[in-house]
């Protein structure tokens, strides 16, 4: 019997219930050929018939899953590793609030239309769940506490832990970790080493670019901003999260700098705490329907005095460019970057 440890991962928890809430409602337009290519990649089993008969013994964060052969029918409950299955060229068989995955993360290719909505990331559906019949279940460990056991009895079922303490200095790392993992899974880690590499570039790709524009090492800070009680809450990322991790391996320069990284890879914040980096360039993401840059923001003196704002320096990534995404979602996030701050 052989058997493999699940590195653990670095994803943040949410600290306020309305963020959790967006979350679970759903975060640059792509769709560009190229990332389709790079997540079909993987369309084909490199296992061999040996392998997808092998007892395999998986140690993850609440204990270990035992599966016989490769996984075909799998079930996903957080969107992060749904993503890095279709990157592998895997359509889930489900996926938790399928209708927020399609708002909020735009990586492509897309979930397919027949894929299952199988509930809330919170409380999802093990009726539903049961009926699919997987033959894996991929979870996210402070969303399945409760119902670790149900699930498990249900199917083999691999839980990342992606907000232990240990793993908060480089979540995009965590992230690469994860989908090796995955990869290695679901017999395709040859098509998973491959679509890291496309990744990898993409980032080289962007630092051409941004040196051809005069622009290496350009400074940015980068915010989601959403409503509370129709206050404007904003999340500044530093370069410990996925998203600016990604960014810092493409060349560009996080104005954002606090000693020491929060553990969640980014702090809650006011439109004063972006004083100190309103030299840089301002990326933000924000939904149509709850733009704080258009409404609470429009009239705000702070807001309105801001180096960035007053130079024009502000860009929007769009409501789908999803933070905490997989290695398609960073190479959506790397493009348009490029393309908003050399245009």
């Amino acid at each position: 019997m052989k058997t493999f440890r699940l590195k653990r991962g670095l994803f943040a928890p949410f600290i306020m219930c309305c963020l959790i809430a967006l979350f679970t409602a759903g975060c640059s337009t792509g769709g560009e050929a190229k990332e389709g290519a790079a997540a079909q990649a993987g369309s084909g089993d490199s296992s061999t018939p040996a392998q997808q008969e092998e007892v395999r013994t998986i140690q993850h964060s609440m204990g270990t899953a035992e599966m016989k052969g490769t996984p075909k029918n799998i079930v996903v409950l957080e969107w992060t590793y749904a993503e890095d299955l279709i990157a592998l060229g895997i359509q889930p068989k489900g996926v938790a609030d399928v209708e927020g995955y399609k708002k909020y993360v735009n990586a492509q290719p897309g979930l397919s239309a027949d894929v299952i909505d199988v509930g809330t990331r919170q409380e999802p559906s093990l009726e539903l769940i049961t009926s699919l019949k997987p033959d894996l279940i991929i979870a996210e460990n402070f969303r399945v506490k409760d119902t670790y056991e149900q699930l498990k009895a249900i199917a083999p079922t691999v839980v990342f832990d992606n907000y232990s303490k240990e793993a908060s200095q480089d979540q995009y790392a965590t992230m690469e970790n994860s989908f090796r993992t995955i990869a290695d899974i679901v017999g395709k880690k040859e098509e998973g080493e491959k679509v890291l590499a496309d990744v990898q570039a993409t980032f080289d790709d962007a630092k051409a670019k941004l040196k051809a524009a005069g622009k290496e090492h350009v400074k940015y800070a980068l915010i989601q901003g959403f409503s509370n009680q129709d206050a404007a809450v904003m999340l500044l990322y530093s370069d410990n999260s996925i998203a600016a991790g990604a960014l810092k391996r493409a060349g560009f320069e996080n104005a954002y700098q606090p000693n020491p990284l929060p553990e969640d890879g980014y702090a809650q914040t006011t439109v004063e705490s972006l004083v100190p980096v309103q030299d840089a360039n301002l990326l933000y993401v924000v939904q149509d329907d709850d733009n704080i840059i258009e409404k609470q923001m429009k009239n705000n003196a702070v807001w309105n005095g801001l180096h960035f704002v007053k130079e024009q320096q502000t860009y929007s990534l769009g409501g789908d460019m999803w933070v905490y995404g997989g290695p398609l979602s960073a190479k959506i996030l790397v493009d348009k970057t490029v393309s908003l701050l050399t245009q």
